[in-house]
């Protein structure tokens, strides 16, 4: 399937100069949502994962699907002061301007092995804050993937210790 077909470009979006990768046209047909789902279970089964961490937001639609298919549970990372309990917190640089990413303490047990996935993979900093908080708790990452990475913008660079795949690069 050509998944490229199936995401909205969008010039100029959040400032000049960025093309912004919209998968809300991809998740809205329903084949190409399921094609992607089924890509990332065949990735994820066979590595006998613990937990499925998903971020916030559009993580949180690809991750959680996954989580349901493998019988997993799913661990969301949400940012600053969403989260009611004791949280593990992360600054993190995005490409254009910096966040906080937290996760429930007890959301990871030590020894756990999570699989982290998300919609796109940019310049690596959500991605890199995610897999700093399963450790943190003492969890695995066991692999990251996406549905998008932007290869230009080094993101997968600053993984180089975890196995990271995506369905679609640019």
């Amino acid at each position: 399937m050509d998944l490229k077909a199936k995401i909205r470009n969008i010039k100029d979006f959040p400032e000049k100069g960025v093309i912004f990768r919209d998968i809300t046209t991809l998740i809205g047909d329903g084949e190409a949502y399921h094609y992607v789902i089924d890509r990332f279970v065949e990735k994820v089964k066979p590595l006998n994962v613990d937990m499925i961490l998903v971020l916030d937001a559009r993580g949180f639609l690809v991750g959680s699907p996954v989580a349901y298919c493998l019988n997993k549970g799913v661990i969301p990372i949400r940012k600053a002061g969403k989260l009611p309990s004791d949280t593990y917190q992360v600054e993190f640089k995005l490409e254009y301007g910096s966040d906080k990413f937290e996760m429930h303490k007890d959301a990871v047990k030590p020894g756990m092995r999570v699989a982290i996935l998300d919609d796109l993979l940019a310049t690596g900093g959500t991605a890199k804050a995610a897999t700093q908080l399963v450790e943190m708790a003492g969890g695995t990452v066991v692999t990251l993937g996406f549905v998008i990475e932007l290869a230009d913008l080094g993101g997968r660079e600053k993984l180089p210790e975890y196995d990271v795949f995506s369905l679609v690069t640019y």
